[in-house]
């Protein structure tokens, strides 16, 4: 009796079990991540991490930190052509992908005044959803490092 009631709730959670010969559900892509009826899929990790960082720049208090070293935020270092705090550059990113699973890794500046908390909970499910969305991977995390905040930033250069 009780294998019964587990498979009648099984089968409401989970909906009708498939009809003999029916291909599973695949995501919206069509194929399912990492095989498709042509073979095999592979996506490197660099894309993913590029596709992580555009997906950041898409986010309006977010952009990159300025270059550290040992921990330390140095000013003015755009002008030995290194990084800078920008809202508008990709930031540092990385992505580990293991099958149809990712993670990311991005390193970012957050406009001020901006709750942190409340920038990074949206950055996190903005980055998550756009990865899926591109690539029909699922991100287990997201680990965002804030190592600045953009306090003073320039606007965009005016056309006289």
């Amino acid at each position: 009796m009780t294998i019964t009631a587990t498979a009648a709730r099984l089968r409401q959670r989970s909906g009708p079990p498939p009809r003999a010969g029916s291909k599973p559900p695949t995501p919206t892509g069509g194929a399912a991540p990492g095989k498709n009826e042509f073979g095999t899929i592979t996506i490197r990790d660099s894309v993913v991490a590029k596709l992580a960082a555009r997906a950041a720049t898409e986010h309006p208090d977010v952009g990159a930190a300025a270059t550290t070293i040992l921990g330390v935020s140095l000013p003015g270092a755009s002008l030995l052509g290194t990084k800078s705090t920008d809202l508008h550059a990709l930031p540092k990113s990385g992505a580990t992908v293991d099958g149809t699973i990712a993670t990311v890794q991005l390193t970012i500046s957050v406009r001020w005044p901006k709750s942190v908390a409340q920038v990074t909970g949206e950055l996190r499910e903005l980055v998550r959803d756009r990865v899926h969305q591109l690539t029909g991977l699922d991100v287990l995390e997201v680990k965002l490092e804030v190592t600045d905040l953009a306090t003073s930033i320039a606007g965009p250069p005016r056309v006289t």
